[in-house]
């Protein structure tokens, strides 16, 4: 359900009474009064849509990469204004980052297209990633991006947790004792947040929809296309939910299940997270001679094995880090994985450190590695990036169970099935003592209008059947998927000509295609 304001701003009325004018309308000696006509209220979004952007050069300090990526392919940025709460368009406003880069072929312009790298985290560099990757949509689109509020440099929120704290959410809650310890920390940063309550209610999807549409019409655009992979899709959703009349062409890439984003997001990802497993040890197999993790897939499967039973009886010698069974599965996470050889090198060189250490090595953690478990031992350093943020953003989304039992009972429900993942994935996390309640329930997906979706089978991080729950509740569009990707994004990050040309061809003016079409890897 939309705000009572925001569904309501263009078409509210006053009603018109004259002084002494009953209600029938009836004056003295029995005059009829002619009707008055009625006077639309002001809009009140009419200043944040109407408001000129400033723009200017992109780097914020002369150290700045991201501003100095977005300067190498013709960008500039400003800063648009808009409501905190869009209840109370007249109360308080925060500050949204934004950049531009001007389509180059103007003659043949198609529009403006808005693109979001996904996460959710901050999108400025997503222009650049964009151009970079395709300049033929750089000439025939401005291309713009924003950095979604509380992120980046859009009124940044940041709870100051401390890293340390923060990786706890990276554990494996298997016993009582470790879950006791993650209910301590969760509760933890929860109470770090407090102190934010005014803004924590409009972090949600919803609003940074809002803030999406408010930039259209600063720039003065009827309609806007959109791309934008993983979170990005479940935005692009969402915005064509409640600004369907605004939408040109949109392509949502990987995007997730629209009835379980939020806190919960990651409890039935056990069973993806083992199939995403299993496909690297098939690719680690055929590379034994390099590798020497098993020559088959059952063997490196059981290479992984023997590391966590070694880490259940003693804590792993990593270096100078202690490495525990509760840390395994964090560490060998396939959420990330593109499926491509240089994500899986990387992979497979902590699993022999890992190796190395079970059989008691003395082992110096590759660079990766190393960073990783630093996280769990230094408390003085605070979590900038965008924890906080991403918290703030899922908690405003969706409300989560409160009782930590809810947890405890639903790893043990799920312990024989998902030893290894399910603990990490069903455990709990800040939103179970979040200090304040979402706004407004979340977005019921459900319209026909026409879009292009993305998707691969083997997704580690959005599972596939997710994906085409979504594709269902999109009634009007239409599905390509990549048959046997093991990637998170398909689109460029695949390398599969099927995927991109039916992706471009759309974008670049063709039609969206009659029927769903699978592409297959290779």
């Amino acid at each position: 359900m939309r705000y009572l304001l925001w569904g309501r701003r263009r078409a509210a009325i006053l009603s018109a009474v004259i002084g002494g004018v009953a209600a029938t309308g009836v004056v003295a000696a029995g005059v009829v009064a002619a009707p008055v006509p009625a006077q639309a209220q002001p809009d009140p979004l009419y200043r944040f849509e109407h408001q000129t952007i400033a723009w200017h050069d992109c780097r914020t300090n002369p150290n700045d990469p991201i501003g100095a990526q977005l300067v190498a392919v013709g960008a500039l940025c400003g800063e648009m204004t808009v409501p905190l709460d869009y209840r109370h368009p007249n109360g308080r406003t925060i500050s949204i980052a934004v950049d531009r880069r001007p389509a180059t072929g103007t003659a043949h312009k198609l529009g403006t297209l808005v693109v979001n790298d996904g996460g959710p985290d901050a999108s400025r560099i997503a222009v650049a990633d964009v151009q970079s990757g395709v300049p033929a949509l750089g000439a025939r689109y401005d291309l713009v991006s924003f950095d979604p509020r509380f992120f980046g440099l859009s009124t940044p929120l940041n709870c100051g947790w401390p890293t340390d704290i923060a990786s706890q959410g990276q554990i494996a809650t298997p016993d009582r004792t470790a879950f006791d310890v993650n209910v301590a920390a969760s509760r933890q940063l929860a109470s770090l947040c407090a102190p934010y309550a005014d803004e924590l209610p409009f972090a949600s999807t919803r609003d940074i929809a809002r803030d999406m549409d408010i930039l259209r019409a600063a720039l003065g655009e009827q309609k806007v296309s959109y791309l934008a992979p993983s979170y990005g899709g479940y935005l692009g959703a969402v915005y064509v939910q409640m600004f369907g009349r605004h939408v040109d062409r949109m392509v949502l890439d990987s995007a997730p299940d629209p009835n379980t984003f939020g806190p919960e997001f990651n409890r039935d990802l056990a069973s993806t997270d083992s199939a995403g497993l299993a496909h690297w040890a098939g690719w680690a197999a055929q590379r034994d001679a390099q590798l020497h993790l098993g020559n088959t897939t059952a063997s490196v499967l059981h290479t992984v094995s023997v590391i966590w039973h070694a880490a259940r009886r003693q804590p792993l010698r990593v270096g100078s880090f202690e490495v525990t069974a509760d840390m395994l599965p964090g560490i060998i996470d396939p959420r990330h994985a593109t499926g491509a050889d240089a994500f899986y090198l990387v992979w497979s060189a902590e699993v022999g450190d890992l190796l190395g250490a079970a059989n008691g090595m003395t082992v110096t953690p590759v660079p990766q590695l190393a960073s990783y478990l630093s996280s769990f031992t230094d408390p003085t350093v605070s979590a900038t990036d965008h924890g906080s943020a991403s918290a703030a953003l899922e908690c405003a989304d969706r409300a989560a169970p409160r009782d930590p039992e809810f947890y405890w009972n639903d790893i043990q429900d799920h312990l024989a099935t998902e030893p290894f993942y399910g603990p990490l994935r069903r455990t709990i996390n800040p939103c179970a003592f979040w200090p304040v309640a979402p706004a407004e329930p979340p977005t019921t997906i459900d319209n026909h209008h026409p879009l292009l979706m993305v998707g691969g089978t083997g997704d580690p991080a959005v599972p596939y059947a997710g994906q085409l729950v979504m594709h269902q509740a999109l009634h009007g569009s239409r599905m390509v998927t990549l048959n046997g990707a093991f990637g998170h994004v398909q689109y460029l990050k695949a390398g599969n000509a099927c995927v991109d040309t039916t992706v471009q061809d759309y974008l670049l003016g063709g039609p969206l295609p009659s029927h769903d079409l699978t592409c297959q890897v290779g």
